[in-house]
């Protein structure tokens, strides 16, 4: 840089609001945006999640209203969570074509067709009566084999259900291989898997546990989540093993509190990379607004923009919808 104050003054580039949108070298777009949502068998009216402000446990009438919401908004994707109304320890109704998770996928694509991505969440931990992500072993450890078997039986179902994408979730050595042969043996290989590769073990997630009813009943989710002090390079070989197993994207969660994460993996791969910006993000900011002490817009588009200059390509955000139709 040649010149100095009091020729160089780089204030001249933000004097008003036309220029700093001009100059802006991070931009949202409301396709970039995936909402997640939750559905729970057997309700009348939707059940509000006390933790998430303005989150919802949604009747079939309500999720198709809400998706049908999004899609208008310009909103990417939606991700589906189901909450059966029975669980059992193997999570029977994760892949039962009549399950919550599979009518749901029905209305919803029935309601929007191809005007937005619908996609769902490929895990057990929303079905088993445990609260844990896979089979366990008479010990009440997480069996990853096993668990694979019933992540592969899930993607299909789902897939057939009319999911455009499945997103394993559970963090099993082995999902993304197990569920693209799955798929693809099933005559679904033009389904694109975007894999949670990088997972935390976090206390960000204690809102969504609330809403997807799935907290685990003892033991928590550490022998397969990420270790949140664990070196860098162990997120970043699983990304790598698996787009080596067939991902077509991959995820990083807790979104702000790893942002340094998200950027290695944009910087290490070539295919979209996702963050999730979690309940506990979402609950902190709507708390600290209640109480008049932060101003929540403003936070929210922060945020999020941190996310994406971190170098996130999409962004699972609870507040999709009301972003979207902002932007």
């Amino acid at each position: 840089m040649s010149a100095r104050f009091p020729v160089a003054r780089p204030r001249r580039l933000r004097r008003n609001p036309a220029l700093r949108r001009m100059v802006a070298g991070t931009r949202l777009h409301p396709a970039d945006l995936i909402l997640p949502m939750f559905t729970k068998e057997g309700i009348a009216e939707p059940q509000p999640v006390a933790s998430m402000p303005g989150v919802v446990q949604h009747t079939r009438d309500s999720l198709r209203k809400a998706a049908r919401e999004a899609a208008e908004a310009g909103v990417g994707g939606i991700i589906l969570f189901g909450v059966p109304a029975v669980k059992d320890a193997r999570g029977s109704a994760a892949d039962d074509p009549d399950g919550v998770l599979q009518v749901a996928l029905r209305d919803v694509t029935a309601e929007v067709g191809d005007a937005i991505v619908v996609m769902a969440d490929t895990c057990l931990d929303e079905f088993t009566d445990n609260g844990h992500c896979g089979i366990l072993t008479p010990s009440g450890d997480v069996d990853n084999d096993a668990t694979l078997e019933r992540y592969a039986s899930i993607a299909v179902a789902q897939a057939e259900a009319g999911s455009q994408m499945v997103a394993p979730s559970g963090m099993m050595d082995g999902q993304v291989g197990a569920i693209r042969a799955a798929l693809d043996g099933a005559g679904h290989a033009n389904v694109p898997i975007l894999s949670y590769s990088v997972k935390y073990a976090s206390a960000f997630y204690g809102p969504f546990r609330e809403a997807a009813e799935c907290a685990p009943q003892f033991g928590d989710r550490g022998t397969h989540q990420q270790d949140p002090a664990g070196p860098l390079e162990e997120a970043l070989r699983e990304v790598r093993l698996d787009l080596a197993e067939g991902a077509d994207a991959v995820m990083v969660k807790p979104a702000l509190a790893y942002l340094d994460v998200i950027t290695r993996v944009r910087d290490e791969v070539d295919v979209p990379v996702a963050a999730y910006q979690v309940s506990g993000e979402y609950a902190m900011v709507e708390a600290a607004a209640a109480n008049g002490w932060v101003d929540r817009d403003r936070m929210i588009m922060e945020s999020l923009v941190a996310i994406k200059r971190a170098g996130a390509d999409l962004i699972l955000t609870y507040w999709a919808t009301e972003v979207a139709r902002t932007l």
